[in-house]
């Protein structure tokens, strides 16, 4: 299926197992909003990816309309200047859900599964660990779309000192290779869990490597 198709299906299927008559105007206005050009990671592959993954993993949802409305609005609005981002999409789900008739319980579940991104480590409930599983799936993936993704995060981060840069994604994903588990679900510890693994600890020896051994905080 191609990723078109893929969209197209997966906002029919959240619309229908939610029973939240979502109009087509919104898909769109998602769709517009991550094919914004400031995005090089963020954006309609990295949303396509997600949905994909959540049909797959349909099984393990506890309410398959909610857990894909969030993946639609997980990253709605990006900007990587701000430290809101996901305040302000979790809103915008809110607010467009209620509009289109969702029940208030619905809503909230959605704004919270969003939210929940803020701090992969906080999952707790069962819809939330696997939301969050999802998004971080890029990191388990095959090795050339994991480093495209780590260009692509650059990409998006362009006005970030090299430095500082490399200082602070080293701190980001060495903090995912010290937990016991990078992901919460059997399913996804089966099929990603070890190649994670090996792209951190590439990914780690390449910034490394870039850096020279220079701490941009020790001067």
């Amino acid at each position: 299926m191609n990723g078109n198709a893929l969209l197209e299906n997966t906002w029919h299927e959240a619309v229908t197992e939610s029973g939240i008559n979502a109009p087509p105007a919104l898909r769109d206005a998602l769709l517009a909003a991550y094919a914004e050009p400031h995005r090089a990671y963020h954006n309609q592959q990295h949303l396509a990816e997600c949905l994909a993954l959540a049909r797959a993993h349909r099984a393990l949802a506890p309410d398959v309309g909610q857990l894909l409305f969030a993946l639609w609005f997980h990253d709605a609005v990006y900007d990587t200047t701000r430290q809101d981002n996901e305040q302000r999409s979790a809103e915008w789900a809110r607010q467009a859900l209620a509009e289109a008739g969702a029940s208030a319980a619905a809503q909230e579940a959605v704004y919270r599964l969003i939210m929940v991104t803020r701090h992969h480590n906080l999952a707790q409930q069962a819809d939330e660990q696997l939301l969050v599983d999802i998004d971080l799936a890029i990191l388990g993936a095959e090795p050339a779309r994991f480093e495209e993704s780590n260009r692509q995060i650059r990409a998006e981060y362009q006005w970030v000192p090299e430095p500082l840069y490399l200082h602070k994604r080293r701190e980001l994903l060495a903090s995912f290779l010290a937990r016991p588990f990078i992901y919460n679900t059997a399913a996804f510890r089966a099929t990603h869990e070890a190649q994670a693994r090996a792209n951190l600890e590439q990914a780690l020896a390449a910034l490394d490597a870039a850096a020279g051994g220079h701490d941009p905080e020790a001067g």
